[in-house]
């Protein structure tokens, strides 16, 4: 599960983020990135190329935000005094999915939740 950093890293050209990316693929492993985030990280299609290519590519399932999710966001939110869906959303899709997240902001998404397992870029 990427979150908006992650992304970011990756748009830059970060070398771990790079790196933790082909290792992944070697291993036949999916990205999940949930539609929020993918707002929060894309700015601009024509500069952004390395991104929007990444978003695009197999390998990637962008998880709608609905409404379903999105309560459940709310609920997280309001019993950690959190004010970041997005954050939230992520926490959640990583939850029930049993994945790691990738981040540049542990600290944000262990407010959210301090036991999910969480890769820092």
């Amino acid at each position: 599960m990427l979150d908006a950093g992650a992304l970011i890293a990756l748009d830059r050209g970060d070398k771990r983020m790079l790196a933790l990316l082909h290792r992944a693929l070697a291993q036949d492993r999916a990205f999940r990135v949930p539609a929020g985030v993918v707002g929060q990280a894309g700015r601009d299609g024509r500069t952004q190329v390395t991104l929007a290519r990444f978003l695009r590519s197999e390998e990637v399932e962008i998880v709608p935000l609905d409404e379903q999710l999105a309560r459940s966001c709310g609920e997280l939110c309001g019993a950690a005094n959190s004010p970041d869906i997005i954050d939230a959303s992520v926490v959640i899709l990583a939850r029930e999915r049993r994945e790691p997240i990738v981040t540049s902001d542990p600290n944000d998404l262990r407010r959210l939740d301090p036991s999910a397992q969480i890769i820092a870029v």
